[in-house]
């Protein structure tokens, strides 16, 4: 892809609350889990569009911090957070996660990256440097995808994928085990939320592509969402899981 991948995003997720196939109901389930005190700190790497950690912040006077790549995903997720009535305090930081590096190690209350675990090369890598960046006690939570079944060779070489990428539900939650953590609640998305979450993509492309012909990236913008329609249709529907999993940091 030529195409800015961070305009692409932005485009193709316009009309997402969270930028993952999870609804609104699991995330609010999960977070009415997580007990935090008055003036926790919460570290949220590849935001997204900020609604994880602004409605945290609708819950509790937390501390926070939130970080993303994209320009786009900064810039709106900076202003959702400022429109919004919250009762603590987040700073946006438009940053490559991965380059991060808190003030103290082992300082937030809450770490999360919730679909983003390319920035530390994968799942485990992911759980590890968070795992660092967490308090003794406190709160990990990440999304992750996983194989509902073995992936058909086409579909990896279409997504650009390796058998390796991703592993099974249960060796998701292994990978935390490994590494000391422990096992609060996990919830994996159904077919409905996969479908909205494609969906909603593929619909914003089109409602873009009417609203902008003029832009000289649409060409480009179509044929890759036209090839991404046709990857889960095809393969990833049948293919593909996602789960949310959410862990502890031994005291």
């Amino acid at each position: 892809m030529t195409l800015n991948i961070w305009k692409y995003f932005d485009i193709t997720h316009r009309d997402h609350i969270f930028c993952n196939p999870t609804s609104v109901a699991k995330f609010e389930q999960i977070m009415a889990m997580i007990r935090l005190e008055p003036g926790a700190r919460v570290l949220e790497l590849a935001t997204g569009k900020g609604e994880f950690i602004t409605r945290m912040a609708e819950r509790q006077s937390i501390k926070g911090t939130a970080i993303d790549i994209s320009p786009f995903c900064i810039r709106d997720a900076s202003a959702k957070f400022q429109a919004r009535d919250t009762l603590g305090e987040v700073e946006f930081l438009e940053m490559n996660g991965a380059k991060y590096q808190p003030k103290e190690p082992a300082s937030f209350d809450l770490t999360a990256c919730i679909g983003a675990s390319w920035i530390f090369a994968g799942h485990e890598g992911t759980l590890r440097a968070m795992n660092e960046m967490t308090k003794p006690g406190g709160y990990i939570i990440v999304g992750e995808p996983f194989w509902l079944q073995p992936p058909d060779p086409e579909y990896l070489k279409s997504a650009e994928l390796d058998a390796h990428t991703f592993g099974s539900h249960y060796e998701n939650v292994l990978t935390g085990e490994r590494i000391g953590l422990k096992l609060l609640f996990t919830i994996g998305s159904n077919q409905d939320e996969w479908d909205t979450y494609e969906g909603l993509q593929w619909n914003a492309a089109e409602n873009y592509a009417v609203d902008h012909p003029e832009d000289p990236d649409l060409p480009e913008i179509l044929k890759e969402i036209d090839g991404k329609r046709r990857e889960y249709l095809r393969w990833g529907r049948q293919t593909l899981g996602w789960a949310v999993y959410l862990f502890r940091k031994p005291a």
